[in-house]
């Protein structure tokens, strides 16, 4: 089992930058995946930014793209997600997640919620207009 835990979430003004951050402990080593994932107000888990443990390849949702990173310290087992040029659409809760299955071959498949085992407990961003 993979604990995660974030920080970094908080309030700014549209166009404003926050980084949060998540630190994993447990079975870090199994894991193979590590996102962000949010969810707004009566919505649906959304995702976010994935890492590729092993190979270090990032995929982005479209709605972030060009305006998110994400990044990885391997050395202190810990993922950040810079996010840039914030929209009040941005607003939700926002959670950390590791997979510690097999490869995930399709985009799509890495934004999956069912795909991720660990979810650590979530950070806020709230984007005022």
């Amino acid at each position: 089992q993979v604990q995660l835990v974030e920080s970094g979430g908080g309030s700014v003004q549209a166009g404003g930058s926050l980084r949060l951050s998540c630190v994993a402990s447990g079975y870090t080593s199994s894991v193979n995946y590590l996102g962000w994932f949010r969810q707004a107000p009566g919505q649906e888990h959304e995702g976010v930014a994935v890492i590729y443990t092993s190979g270090g390849t990032k995929y982005y949702a479209d709605s972030v793209k060009g305006r998110f990173t994400i990044s990885q310290d391997n050395a202190k087992n810990t993922v950040y997600l810079q996010m840039n040029s914030l929209k009040p659409e941005d607003t939700a809760m926002y959670y950390c997640v590791a997979r510690d299955g097999g490869r995930l071959y399709g985009h799509q498949d890495k934004f999956n919620s069912a795909y991720y085992r660990s979810w650590g407990q979530g950070t806020q961003v709230t984007v005022s207009s």
